[in-house]
């Protein structure tokens, strides 16, 4: 069976204790994994400077050149893993072997990794606001007339990572171009895109000791998170909130993403049904940026009605279609609890309108596989236990609210797309603190430009500015 290793400074090494991840069809072992108890952590992370020192020796053009050749080596090279290769190819299937993606949707993730480490130059001029990205080498430099000097938060930046879906691991990427080592916790499910990242990035010509690569429990992720001088962390609410309020980590939880639509443009509102179509089941849903809500002023059970119409054509189809647009769940009993939870809330003031379209369960079987079908759910309340919830798989509810009560009534909201052309309550959104990205106009919430931050911003969360003057 295939082994992955721990990287120690980047060496490989092979642990006695040994994970398996599972075939999300088959429930066999599909591969092994060494796992790094709390001890070796802890001693491997008493040297991160080094790393930093090693990284300090480029400039910034000397990292956003080897990001490019990573980008490429990434998407096309057979690369090592263990003690053999894998292909892209082989790349593809072993994601969807352990999180159940689809190809599609596995090469779709790729692409937006790639494009990130290849197009890093506007990715960096986006998150730093520099025209001037050597600032970062020299410590100091000008920007708009004024003198400015910024320096690193920490020496390294540890990342918690999820296992639900590749492309998130495009969030911590360019940190290597902004001279930060990374310490990487894979997912228990997810262990082939930051291992295949990282060898990437060696193939380039980046030395192999600023990475660290370690599978490991709950408690090793706390010593990650403790000992490196940022994290970054990807989990659920229970797993963020021993976190909150630690400035050190950015969190990335749900994110509750919305699709608005303005008083002006509800009777509108078929001409916008491509666009919320896309933003609720691109990715099978799992991602944040996903919409899990649709908010309206009117036409709230015809809306529903005629997205219940459109998701119910989504049905399961085997791995290796192009046009596969859900994916099932590595465990069953997730996916039933899942559907349990939201049937548990369901009330007189709800009604799950997809399920008078499709012919039986929302929990359906599928090549001996268990899949969650698309659920729209429309309520009558913005106090419903179900207007503002997200979950990990294609689901929306459709609420309707009065326009006065926007945004305030939304609550956290990562990505938003607006539908208005009313000023007024454009300005209201842009003044709100609880939207994240907002998009004005029909573009989905899965579309992301790469020169904008995404949740929150990794040059801030990396670099602190600071006070300076120099003498003529």
């Amino acid at each position: 069976m295939l082994h992955i290793p721990i990287l120690r400074k980047g060496e490989p090494y092979r642990s006695v204790e040994i994970e398996r991840a599972v075939h999300y069809r088959t429930r066999e072992p599909y591969v092994q994994y060494s796992r790094a108890n709390v001890g070796l952590v802890r001693r491997d992370l008493s040297t991160q400077a080094q790393a930093q020192k090693i990284l300090a020796g480029f400039s910034i053009a000397e990292l956003m050149a080897i990001s490019i050749k990573a980008g490429k080596h990434f998407g096309e090279d057979d690369l090592p893993l263990g003690d053999s290769v894998q292909s892209p190819q082989q790349y593809v299937e072993s994601v969807c072997a352990t999180t159940g993606l689809p190809w599609v949707m596995v090469r779709r993730n790729l692409t937006k990794i790639r494009g990130v480490m290849e197009e890093i130059e506007t990715v960096l001029r986006g998150l730093t606001r520099l025209p001037d990205l050597s600032v970062l080498d020299k410590g100091f430099g000008n920007f708009e007339g004024q003198a400015v000097s910024f320096y690193p938060r920490g020496d390294s930046l540890g990342v918690i990572l999820p296992s639900n879906s590749p492309g998130v691991h495009a969030l911590w990427v360019p940190a290597l171009s902004m001279k930060t080592p990374l310490i990487l916790k894979p997912g228990s499910a997810e262990p082939w895109s930051p291992y295949r990242i990282a060898q990437a990035f060696i193939k380039a010509g980046l030395p192999k000791e600023v990475f660290g690569y370690y599978p490991t429990d709950h408690a090793g992720g706390g010593e990650i998170l403790r000992r490196c001088g940022r994290g970054m962390l990807f989990g659920d609410v229970g797993a963020a909130k021993a976190w909150q309020g630690d400035p050190r980590i950015e969190i990335h939880g749900p994110g509750y993403s919305k699709i608005i639509i303005g008083e002006d443009q509800a009777d509108n509102w078929e001409k916008y049904l491509d666009v919320m179509v896309e933003s609720i089941v691109q990715n099978s849903g799992r991602s944040c940026v996903n919409a899990s809500s649709v908010w309206v002023t009117k036409h709230s059970r015809k809306i529903a009605e005629a997205l219940a119409e459109r998701l119910a054509k989504v049905m399961p189809r085997d791995e290796s279609d192009p046009r596969a647009e859900i994916a099932p769940f590595a465990n069953a009993d997730v996916a039933r609890r899942l559907s349990s939870v939201i049937d548990g809330d369901m009330d007189s003031d709800s009604v799950d309108v997809t399920a008078q379209y499709r012919d039986g369960s929302r929990v359906a079987e599928f090549q001996n596989c268990t899949y969650l079908l698309p659920t729209i759910i429309h309520v009558n309340s913005s106090q419903h236990a179900l207007a503002n919830r997200e979950f990990l798989f294609p689901f929306a509810s459709v609420v309707q609210v009065k326009q006065s009560e926007l945004p305030e009534v939304c609550g956290p909201t990562l990505v938003a797309t607006v539908l208005t052309e009313d000023q007024n309550l454009t300005t209201r959104l842009l003044s709100s603190a609880h939207i994240g990205r907002l998009n004005i106009g029909p573009i989905s919430t899965m579309k992301i430009s790469w020169d904008q931050p995404h949740e929150g911003n990794l040059f801030d969360h990396l670099y602190a500015r600071r006070a300076f003057q120099m003498a003529s």
